[in-house]
């Protein structure tokens, strides 16, 4: 593969590369990067949102690179301060190593064994002395630290700010130093600590690595950051009908996103699903292929296919009547619009009040509420239509 077809895989689902011709020449050189990505084990399962970042990391492997993953195991100590009001209480030490387990366990869902490389970080900070941690903290100003926007803000609002904190960022760009990284990923959140890591690098006579932000996952609200404590998380450990009902039950400008960030498609094909979506294919098609997918990477196929099964016995079984009109409609070359279907299959008295029920929220195709209210639906198939709690029809379309 051409240095330039790598780097438009990399650039895939990132927000910043910084500085992208530092990557061309070290990707021009030949040798295999040490590509670094470091998580505190402050909770003890990942998510679908980390998996962002560590899909970045497989996209190295799978170009030639060697993974440095590392386990935040004594700044999960310290506690990471980035975007808190208020300083992070630490962990105990037993908390840290419980969760650091099930991290490795479950990373190689997604990475390659043979081409990564677990660390942990008190491998060199154990050994380091009080001198070490000082003139480590001489390297950088309270000043800087109060570029961060979080430190910034709590000093200026008065919130205490302990030292301990300024130490975190400072730790973690020494890790790229004791690591020696070509290239350190991070969230868009964590720019400030990966830059902290190019300065210390510098100090230490070392070529200075490459930062590459990824965007914040959205969670299950479609507003929040994924987060386990906010409750709007699939974890990667959860079982296959659990996540894929999840993954259902997002919206559908929220499932685009998923696609761009989660899916392993290529973006063309994702771009013709778009535009078979806005010439009337049914969202919900869409999404049924996105959560297979992200099931099946976690799992299998065969416990993917089954929790599509699953969904569906279970929502047909649950929330529609056992017996219903079936209506035969004509659809025509273009597929047969929304409104003038649920008119014709008697569900409504006009298109108007179609419309208007569409709008409402009060339509629903195989039990997954429509929103769309210029969706085609093509000939060949057929469906459960709902409007209201009590109108159903199964209309076939020819």
């Amino acid at each position: 593969m051409s240095v330039a077809e790598a780097l438009e895989q990399i650039r895939r689902g990132t927000e910043e590369i910084l500085v992208e011709s530092e990557l061309v020449e070290r990707l021009e050189s030949g040798r295999p990067l040490r590509v670094k990505a470091g998580f505190d084990p402050t909770a003890p399962d990942l998510h679908l949102g980390h998996t962002v970042l560590i899909n970045k990391l497989r996209t190295f492997q799978d170009l030639g690179h060697e993974v440095l993953f590392l386990i935040g195991d004594f700044t999960g100590m310290i506690g990471d301060p980035t975007g808190k009001s208020a300083t992070r209480p630490p962990l105990t030490r037993d908390e840290v190593i419980e969760n650091a387990r099930t991290y490795e366990q479950q990373i190689f869902k997604i990475l390659d064994p043979e081409k990564t490389l677990v660390m942990f970080n008190s491998s060199w900070m154990n050994e380091m002395d009080s001198t070490g941690l000082i003139q480590l903290a001489a390297q950088y100003t309270v000043a800087r630290m109060l570029e961060r926007d979080d430190f910034a803000k709590r000093y200026q609002s008065g919130q205490p700010i302990a030292i301990h904190e300024f130490l975190y960022p400072l730790i973690q760009g020494y890790d790229s130093v004791a690591m020696k990284a070509d290239v350190e990923l991070g969230g868009t959140d964590q720019k400030f600590n990966l830059l902290v890591g190019r300065e210390l690098q510098k100090h230490y006579g070392q070529k200075p690595q490459v930062v590459i932000t990824v965007p914040i996952l959205e969670g299950l609200d479609g507003v929040q950051k994924m987060s386990k404590s906010l409750g709007n998380y699939i974890g990667i450990d959860e079982p296959p009908d659990e996540m894929f009902g999840k993954i259902m039950s997002i919206s559908d400008d929220l499932m685009w996103r998923w696609f761009e960030l989660l899916s392993f498609r290529p973006l063309s094909e994702i771009e013709k699903l778009r535009q078979e979506v806005a010439e009337g294919r049914n969202p919900r098609d869409v999404k049924f292929l996105l959560g297979e997918e992200i099931v099946a990477r976690f799992h299998s196929p065969e416990a993917a296919r089954k929790a599509r099964e699953n969904f569906i016995a279970r929502f047909q079984k649950g929330a529609m009547p056992d017996e219903m009109p079936e209506v035969t409609l004509t659809a025509g070359p273009d597929g047969l619009p929304i409104a003038n279907l649920l008119r014709e299959a008697g569900l409504v008295q006009s298109t108007s009040e179609a419309l208007r029920m569409i709008r409402q929220g009060a339509v629903r195709l195989d039990g997954e509420r429509i929103s769309d209210t210029k969706l085609r639906l093509p000939a060949g198939e057929t469906h459960v239509f709902q409007v209201g709690k009590r109108r159903f029809a199964k209309v076939g379309l020819t």
